[in-house]
């Protein structure tokens, strides 16, 4: 299978590629700078670029099966538009056939109000406000611009190894996020890559279990 990441050299993107390559499929990776890449090997293909930049998305999803946005930022404390400009641009992309898997996060859409009084009182209007909102116009440009889709949202994340322990929720009713390592939502990710069961569909992803 031929899959494209964007946002790769770190996070979800990073453990993602790291995933795909582990079981056998070809990765083509945007990144701003190659050498932040730390993976070597013949069968993953660095594109040199932004992910705002129309060409440059281009040229990822070229020939692409599937196309993963794991794109993240530090920025809290200014105006965000890179996750909203960047589907713009891969809306524009993308072939029909194509599927689009993105991350987006918990307090995205319909999500709101499930992270825990803490974290949806608090955390979230004050600090991940502007992100959130990006987010949000991200969603949905995605939903009406994109023929084959499916957004994920993690719960919050942590650098643990994989456990296997994941569950995707559709109906939030009485649901509440906890702790979920990357390497389960990178697993996740390729899993859907291989075999989507959530097409059209935001899965909020939890931890269903104790760490092995």
């Amino acid at each position: 299978m031929k899959v494209a990441v964007i946002g790769a050299t770190r996070g979800i993107g990073l453990e993602l590629v790291r995933a795909a390559l582990a079981d056998g499929h070809d990765v083509t990776a945007l990144v701003r700078d190659p050498a932040s890449m730390p993976q070597k090997t013949p069968r993953l293909r660095l594109v040199k670029g932004s992910a705002e930049d129309a060409a440059a998305i281009a040229e990822v999803v070229s020939g692409q099966e599937v196309v993963c946005d794991t794109l993240g930022t530090r920025n809290v404390t200014g105006e965000v538009r890179l996750f909203s400009r960047t589907a713009e641009k891969l809306a524009a992309a993308l072939q029909p056939d194509q599927l689009l898997i993105a991350v987006t996060g918990i307090g995205a859409g319909d999500s709101k109000g499930h992270g825990g009084f803490l974290y949806d009182k608090i955390f979230m209007p004050l600090v991940l406000r502007r992100m959130y909102a990006d987010k949000d116009r991200q969603e949905e440009i995605i939903r009406n611009k994109v023929s084959r889709w499916i957004i994920v949202r993690p719960g919050f994340l942590t650098n643990r190894p994989r456990t296997g322990n994941i569950r995707a929720v559709t109906d939030l009713r009485g649901v509440k996020s906890n702790k979920i390592s990357r390497a389960d939502i990178a697993e996740f990710i390729l899993a859907q890559a291989k075999a989507p069961e959530f097409v059209g569909q935001s899965p909020l992803l939890i931890s269903s279990g104790p760490r092995k």
